[in-house]
């Protein structure tokens, strides 16, 4: 066996038979750390943080910044691993998220056909707007933390 398939292997097996779906993401902060970054997706109709799945050979650092720049077209520079979440995904199958603070260096939205649109929300906004309960419990330990 490969060490890729092993760690599947038991991934599968610490989970009942199910896969864990790994991915990773960022809480991109504005560079005065007063605002952060959310996604609205259509598919989902959606606001959340941009992560997306890690790809065979991948790093989670690696993803998140692939994930940030392809969803939202902006290349970050990265900090430190803010939290790790774990759900159950519309399919049904676990899901750990590796989410990391990052600020961006460059780079200009264009809407896609993930993401159609972004928002640089306040601490208060985002708590307003995010859709999912993970989203909003990370975004308010950073802002009260003081990470925003």
């Amino acid at each position: 066996m490969t060490g890729c398939r092993l760690s599947k292997a038991i991934r599968k097996a610490a989970n009942g038979g199910e896969s864990t779906v790994e991915a990773a993401g960022g809480v991109v902060f504005s560079a005065d750390g007063k605002r952060v970054l959310l996604v609205h997706r259509p598919r989902y109709d959606d606001w959340s943080l941009p992560k997306g799945k890690l790809e065979p050979g991948e790093s989670a650092q690696q993803a998140a910044l692939r994930e940030v720049a392809e969803e939202t077209g902006y290349h970050c520079s990265i900090g430190p691993e803010l939290a790790e979440v774990r759900y159950v995904d519309r399919n049904g199958r676990p899901k750990r998220v590796r989410y990391y603070a990052m600020t961006v260096e460059e780079g200009e939205f264009t809407p896609n056909s993930e993401v159609d649109g972004i928002r640089w929300a306040t601490d208060r906004e985002a708590l307003r707007l995010a859709t999912y309960p993970h989203d909003l419990e990370l975004i308010g330990a950073q802002f009260r933390n003081g990470n925003g």
